[in-house]
């Protein structure tokens, strides 16, 4: 049986191109096109906004439509939005939306109780690798090795640091047992003074049409070590994408990531 998808965004970058591919893939079928109220894209034709023709499936504000899994590309507002419309029918929700405040993500959180969330800051294969290679990299180098984390997006992102580069944050002060307030610092400016042990330093760059760069460096007074992904299109991000919606349809409630669909 074919798994009934939703998309929320689906006039922007991500949303645009989640729907042109899974219209293309047999394992789903597009029920309901999002946005929010208000948006300019809505009423017009999905498939003629993705630039694959008519499709007859008009963007939408709201939908009364069943479906098994929505994806959410939108915004930490359009995420808050969705996950409420998603608890009270009790449909799965995969949230690839970044930037969110403290209190949405522990909405997020509160959500897992009742329905499958599947949250991940990047829904790259490669990306995840990443997390867990930057990790092991770092526990095995320890504090001998300074850490610096660089990503690069286009200029219309609107969050930075990205939510890979936090991850990648994460990662590697939950492997080494670094304090996330006192050892992590955003960019540098003026005199800053020697760069201490355990410093994580993690800088954002915003580049006319980059989708995605991230490089972890790890250096010492003897060699550097650098772990790098580049996305080359945003396809990359949309395979990722419905891979974790065929695999959360039909899971019961709980907190998933992409690790849990890659088995890593």
């Amino acid at each position: 049986m074919m798994i009934q998808l939703a998309i929320a965004g689906i006039a922007g970058r991500m949303g645009t191109r989640i729907y042109a591919l899974a219209t293309a893939d047999e394992r789903f079928k597009v029920v309901a096109a999002l946005e929010k109220a208000g948006h300019p894209c809505i009423g017009q034709d999905a498939g003629e906004r993705a630039g694959i023709g008519r499709t007859g499936l008009p963007i939408r504000d709201h939908t009364d439509t069943e479906f098994d899994v929505l994806i959410d590309f939108s915004s930490p507002a359009g995420t808050a939005h969705w996950l409420e419309h998603c608890i009270t029918y009790r449909r799965a929700i995969i949230i690839g939306t970044t930037g969110h405040t403290p209190e949405q993500l522990a909405r997020i959180e509160a959500a897992t109780s009742s329905i499958p969330v599947l949250k991940a800051s990047n829904m790259s294969v490669g990306v995840n690798l990443l997390f867990k290679l930057a990790a092991q990299v770092a526990a095995v180098l320890g504090d001998d090795y300074d850490v610096e984390i660089v990503e690069a997006h286009h200029r219309f992102k609107a969050d930075a640091p990205s939510g890979t580069a936090i991850t990648l944050r994460d990662a590697i002060i939950q492997a080494t047992g670094r304090d996330p307030d006192e050892d992590v610092v955003y960019g540098r400016h003026g005199n800053t003074g020697q760069r201490p042990q355990r410093q994580i330093g993690v800088h954002a760059l915003r580049l006319g049409d980059t989708v995605g760069e991230h490089e972890i460096h790890f250096g010492n007074l003897g060699e550097t070590i650098t772990l790098k992904h580049s996305a080359h299109t945003r396809d990359t991000f949309v395979q990722g994408a419905l891979r974790a919606a065929a695999w959360l349809a039909g899971k019961p409630a709980g907190r998933y990531d992409m690790h849990d669909v890659l088995g890593i």
